[in-house]
């Protein structure tokens, strides 16, 4: 069985496919999929599979920092399709995704086990990371879970902190997070990213309609619906787009506010190398290999086009040199 995406508490749940109903599941933001998440999955599946039970995993929308801080919350490193995607790729039955708005806030630990654990999902056994905390009250933790699964039939396990190598660390290592890698992206360390996430860095999206000011300055740029409120980095990177075909093509992305131009908004715009077609509508993905530079404001279109052409060149040596 394919995947299966749940919505909400309406939902009937798994019953259809169960017969007891029950599950065992994992909860968290899931934001990236990194490391540290593919240990807690792993374990979840391996634990389904031991009691012969579907694996399911809870994530929110939108993600509980979003609800309570806007657009003052973290950059998000993954938009919803992107996560269901990664999540896709591992042998999980169902992912149910909560709307996470004032209602679900609202709800202490102790409601949130009650409501959604117990009498929607009908909880076997529950893994957790090891700074899992829920409920509006904030009292939520591994303990409480502990405690309420010998009240209510229940199991819960943690998993052990996933570390990873880091150029400061000195070889002591450092705590995979959805945070780490946020800071990884804004110093442009895409080799320690690819680490951290098992893969490069990516984004994915469809190709848009744009102002066409590339096109005017001799480099036409694909312009790719990100759908975020922000980004986690920005600046002007050599990176390869990649189709649903499975082809692949070398390019520079600017990814950020355009301030040359006056944009506010987060975009990405990548221009190709040795390429020219019309790719309007297509679904792509965007892997980010290295920094070029930051991105900066210039005092004109004509400066503007002088760095692209620098930046084009900047790009071409760095994929030059891999081949080398």
């Amino acid at each position: 069985m394919s995947i299966q995406l749940l919505r909400g508490l309406h939902n009937p749940g798994m019953q259809p496919h169960e017969p007891s109903g029950k599950c065992v599941a994992t909860i968290g933001n899931f934001d990236g999929v990194h490391l540290g998440h593919q240990a807690i999955i792993l374990q979840l599946i391996a634990e389904a599979k031991k009691r012969g039970l579907p694996s399911l995993v809870v994530i929110f929308e939108p993600q509980p920092m979003e609800f309570f801080k806007g657009k003052e919350s973290p950059p998000r490193l993954m938009c919803f399709r992107e996560k269901f995607q990664a999540l896709s790729e591992f042998n999980i039955d169902y992912v149910f995704c909560l709307k996470f708005d004032a209602d679900l806030s609202q709800l202490s630990a102790q409601e949130f086990i009650q409501k959604v654990l117990l009498s929607h999902l009908k909880i076997d056994h529950l893994v957790i990371g090891d700074d899992f905390r829920f409920g509006g009250d904030r009292l939520g933790d591994y303990s409480l879970l502990v405690d309420s699964g010998r009240e209510n039939n229940f199991t819960v396990e943690n998993t052990p902190t996933v570390l990873c190598e880091s150029k400061k660390s000195l070889g002591k290592g450092v705590r995979v997070s959805s945070t780490y890698v946020r800071q990884l992206l804004h110093e442009g360390e895409f080799s320690l990213v690819q680490k951290v996430l098992g893969r490069p860095y990516e984004m994915a999206g469809r190709v848009i309609h744009g102002e066409k000011l590339g096109r005017q300055l001799g480099f036409p740029t694909a312009n790719i619906s990100i759908k975020r409120i922000n980004a986690p980095f920005s600046g002007v990177f050599a990176v390869s787009l990649s189709f649903e075909s499975g082809t692949s093509y070398q390019g520079v992305a600017n990814l950020g506010v355009k301030p040359t131009v006056g944009n506010f908004k987060p975009s990405l715009e990548v221009y190709l190398l040795d390429f020219d077609g019309d790719i309007y509508g297509k679904k792509v993905s965007v892997h980010f290999r290295h920094k070029i530079r930051q991105e900066r404001k210039f005092d004109g279109i004509e400066d503007l086009k002088v760095q692209i052409e620098k930046d084009v060149e900047h790009a071409k040596r760095y994929f030059n040199s891999l081949d080398s």
